[in-house]
């Protein structure tokens, strides 16, 4: 099978389309036919390295997953023996965690990672959501017990987590503040956000205004800042990805690092986000994708032998929404 794989940390060039052995599924995996997959900031945070902390986990030279892309939408080709709840030719999405593997034509994905697919959604649309899907839905319901009345306001409303976030904040009964560039303003607004702060315009950090929760999905925010936009008791729910900007030692960690140092001392509530991917979350967005409560917005769709041009715009353009791969 064609996939996209990586010998070595680096820029987009370090990526290559190879021809590989398609992976074989063990006892508790199904093998899934890869029909598009979505592309995360986490994408390249893996691929670069970066922060250089993080090699720790991710492997000290490369990474230890050699193809790379963990939300993926296609069709079971086959199960393995153990598996009860998926069968061949199902429709499914997945998010593959850490193992990675998603920028290929197959792909082996533990029973528990998969799910029915939206019907109503396409493959693309379908492949764009677990990651992010979930990563909202951690955020704002667990993580920041929003609940209807709260107002919230999500930093970074335009990227692929926070366009979903609007809309779930929304669907848990939220007035919701989006937070974006110019150029975004319209999309937040048609996605439901009862207000829009034009970054580039406004500080939302300094404009009086006070929020029960604040969703951090970027981290160019100072922990004061953030915190002065919260209410006394209010929740700050940190979980940047942003964009490449030449390497680091600890990027977004540091941020985590102080909320979960200063949480025990304040009254404020601050939660560094630690999404875990699992069927019971994606059954919830399939579930809110039927009932209409969660659309899709992509930005670009790019094929397989193009995923180190989609990456290189995901790390530096400030992407609106989603960024999928047909393969």
């Amino acid at each position: 099978m064609r996939a996209i794989v990586q010998d070595r940390y680096g820029p987009p060039e370090t990526l290559a389309l190879a021809d590989v052995d398609t992976p074989v599924p063990a006892a508790d995996e199904v093998l899934v036919r890869v029909e598009a997959a979505a592309l995360n900031a986490y994408d390249w945070h893996v691929m670069r390295g970066d922060p250089r902390l993080s090699r720790l986990a991710l492997g000290l030279t490369r990474p230890r997953a050699r193809i790379r892309g963990r939300d993926v939408a296609g069709r079971v080709e086959a199960v393995g023996a153990g598996v009860r709840q998926i069968r061949p030719g199902d429709a499914v999405f997945a998010d593959l965690g850490e193992a990675d593997g998603a920028f290929a034509e197959y792909v082996c994905v533990p029973e528990r990672l998969v799910a029915p697919r939206p019907a109503n959604l396409s493959p693309e649309q379908a492949a764009a959501l677990p990651l992010a899907g979930v990563t909202a839905f951690q955020g704002l319901r667990d993580a920041g017990q929003v609940r209807p009345g709260h107002r919230v306001l999500i930093n970074g409303a335009s990227g692929g987590v926070g366009t979903l976030a609007v809309q779930l904040a929304k669907a848990l009964g939220a007035t919701v503040t989006g937070v974006c560039r110019t150029r975004n303003v319209d999309l937040v607004r048609s996605l439901g956000a009862d207000h829009v702060v034009d970054y580039t315009r406004d500080d939302f950090t300094r404009a009086g205004c006070r929020y029960d929760v604040v969703f951090d999905l970027v981290g160019n925010r100072s922990l004061r800042a953030l915190r002065r936009a919260l209410t006394p008791t209010g929740t700050l729910v940190l979980s940047g990805g942003g964009v490449y900007r030449g390497g680091s030692l600890i990027g977004p960690v540091g941020l985590l690092a102080r909320g979960r140092l200063t949480a025990p001392f304040v009254r404020q509530r601050i939660v560094a986000l630690a999404t875990s991917p699992g069927r019971a979350h994606l059954d919830a967005l399939r579930e809110h994708a039927e009932a209409g409560r969660l659309t899709v917005a992509i930005d670009r769709t790019y094929s397989l032998h193009e995923v180190p041009d989609a990456i290189r715009y995901l790390e530096t353009e400030h992407a609106r929404a989603k960024v999928v791969v047909t393969i």
